[in-house]
């Protein structure tokens, strides 16, 4: 009997049913269409390429190649594949010259059902010969295009080599292909429909909503203390990423962590390479792990029960901020997006954009989309819907974001603003010289410091005036006018070192509110108000709604699976999920046939690991 999607969904991968758009996804694919797919991260996009792969194998029509951008995700994938009975394999630098020759070799004899392979080597002379080969016999059935935001230019993961894609489509007239990414605003999505020459192709965009994840932002006072309550209060012993800025920060940060307890490690280009991937591994393998990491850390990382996500600097934009937050739960279960924001973030976003090299439009373009992410943290209405309203998506207030379950105190801050403006106007005009945040806020605040005296700044007429103010307030005043556009950032060297530093300076927009024509509305500062401590997460998430007899099971099956996954050298969710996990255990199965059904228990595992799922959950066995 052919195989169909249905068919392929059920026996090879354990799931009765489709979720979301997944469907007519297949479907399409399968039936030789061109599509491009926006899902977000945990919404199963692996299945959209994979199911379609494997039907048209069956079907006769030879290999499908898959364009991943990283070794590990490849190796992860592969093991899957592999562990549901799938001919899967890949070919990548971590290969030795006499493996990637057998790959090649099982390539060329039609043994190989998926093939992962990176852009770089994708486009290599050789590489394309093989692809020629397999054109030629009618036996190339798909390409799938992994993180395909990577060929734009306006994505927040650039790889020029993603360009070099658009070949397929010319050398390989008539083979579908599948383009597929979990983010991209309208501008990159027109960047891939251009760059990957899927005009025809048909879109599948899903709902870009998470709603299992908590999102959260912070006002910053003390970011790794913040960012300590925050594990040791609501996620001791759970799996998570936290992103810094900079290399030293990460290594800082993991070193303090790990000091106080929490099993952190550190990620970054600059470690050695054997570091990296070492680190890598024992994250994707271990439980507990909190990987501290640059944004070199995190795309195509596959690691379902990601508790929380946190960000202790600013990204630079909604999209980069929406991928790494999106690593969090992917396998549906409550989890976190946490962030820590000040005005320091403000400041080096935009001097990184200020001091590049691109050309003057495109930095225009950056500096929107950096404050669409400043709006989104100075927010004081639902961040989800401000999230999905940036990606063309309405909604209603979500419940699950610090906003809307405890809804910020606000105070009209129009005064305030008016008289910081002022402030900024006096001090600059009295002196040639100009100053930074902290002297502004000394001198509003009427502040008698030697840097105001030195200047003759206690004789401007705006001295003292906001001495009702406190410095928190002040600073987030001016994230909200730096967000708006109300303020602006002006380079200056200073004359006694030569060092360049950023000043505040007005825009053509601070006239409105100098005028009182706007309203500047701001969250109480953590300083002014104290924000209940949020209810820890449960230890295991998973399994928080089962029995005592049926948490035993659990605990026992996770044991298991634990050391199956050493033997294998899988990250233990390969070998069955969380998921699957607290299905066995409330069902309690007797026989095997007693298995079948259970989500995630396909017919090759059902063969490999069903005798032994049965023995570890009987009555009196310990692990």
């Amino acid at each position: 009997m052919a195989p169909t999607p249905h068919s392929v969904l059920h026996d090879i991968f354990g799931y009765d049913s489709f979720r979301g758009p997944q469907q007519g996804i297949v479907e399409h694919v399968t039936a030789g269409g061109d599509a491009l797919v926006l899902m977000p991260t945990g919404g199963g996009k692996s299945l959209c390429y994979q199911i379609p792969a494997i039907v048209r194998q069956q079907q006769g029509l030879g290999c499908s190649i898959v364009v991943s951008p990283l070794i590990a995700l490849m190796h992860d994938q592969v093991g899957a594949l592999h562990e549901a009975g799938v001919d899967a394999a890949f070919l990548n630098s971590s290969q030795s010259y006499e493996q990637a020759q057998e790959v090649e070799w099982r390539l060329q004899s039609g043994q190989i059902t998926l093939l992962y392979v990176a852009p770089e080597r994708l486009v290599t002379p050789r590489f394309l010969g093989l692809l020629d080969a397999l054109y030629a016999q009618g036996q190339l059935a798909l390409f799938a295009i992994d993180e395909a935001h990577c060929v734009s230019q306006w994505g927040h993961d650039f790889r020029p080599e993603y360009r070099q894609l658009a070949l397929l489509h010319e050398r390989y007239a008539g083979v579908p292909r599948i383009a597929l990414t979990a983010t991209a605003d309208d501008l990159t999505r027109a960047d891939m429909v251009q760059g990957l020459h899927l005009q025809n192709a048909q879109q599948f965009i899903s709902s870009f909503d998470r709603p299992n994840i908590r999102y959260r932002i912070v006002e910053k006072k003390d970011a790794f203390a913040q960012l300590q309550r925050f594990i040791q209060h609501e996620h001791a012993g759970d799996a998570g990423v936290v992103y810094a800025q900079s290399r030293r920060r990460v290594e800082e940060l993991a070193e303090k962590l790990q000091q106080s307890g929490i099993h952190a490690l550190p990620y970054h280009a600059g470690l050695p390479p054997e570091v990296r991937a070492g680190n890598q591994h024992r994250f994707l393998r271990e439980e507990g792990v909190v990987m501290v990491a640059t944004i070199a850390f995190g795309m195509g990382i596959d690691k379902p029960d990601v508790r929380f996500v946190a960000h202790v600097d600013m990204p630079k934009n909604i999209e980069s901020y929406y991928q790494e937050t999106g690593r969090a739960g992917r396998d549906g279960l409550p989890a976190q997006a946490w962030m820590a924001y000040g005005l320091a973030d403000v400041v080096n976003q935009r001097r990184m954009i200020d001091e590049g090299e691109a050309e003057q439009a495109f930095k225009a373009i950056l500096r929107g989309k950096l404050d669409a992410l400043l709006a989104l943290a100075e927010a004081t209405d639902c961040r989800r819907q401000r999230l999905l309203a940036y990606f063309g998506e309405a909604s209603g207030p979500c419940g699950n974001c610090d906003n809307c379950l405890q809804p910020p105190a606000l105070w009209d801050g129009t005064d305030a603003a008016r008289k910081l403006l002022s402030t900024i106007y006096r001090v600059h005009q009295k002196s040639a010289l100009t100053f930074g945040a902290g002297h502004i806020i000394d001198v509003l605040r009427g502040k008698d410091s030697d840097k105001v005296r030195q200047y003759g700044h206690e004789s401007i007429s705006t001295f003292g005036v906001g001495a009702q103010y406190s410095e928190a307030q002040l600073k987030a005043i001016m994230r909200q006018l730096l967000a708006t556009g109300a303020l602006g950032l002006h380079k200056v060297t200073s004359e006694n070192s030569g060092h360049v530093f950023d000043t505040l300076t007005l825009t053509d927009a601070s006239r409105a509110v100098l005028q009182g024509q706007v309203q500047v509305l701001l969250r109480e500062s953590l300083a002014a108000t104290r924000t209940r401590r949020p209810k820890a997460t449960p230890a295991n998430v998973a399994a928080q709604d089962l029995g005592p007899d049926a948490q035993a099971r659990f605990i026992n099956l996770k044991a298991w699976r634990s050391e199956v996954a050493k033997a294998h050298d899988l990250p233990a969710y390969v070998i069955f999920n969380d998921a699957t996990l607290v299905g066995i255990a409330q069902r309690n199965p007797q026989t095997l046939a007693d298995l079948h059904g259970i989500s995630g228990i396909g017919a090759k595992k059902l063969e490999a690991y069903g005798a032994e799922v049965l023995r570890v959950i009987q009555p009196g066995t310990k692990l």
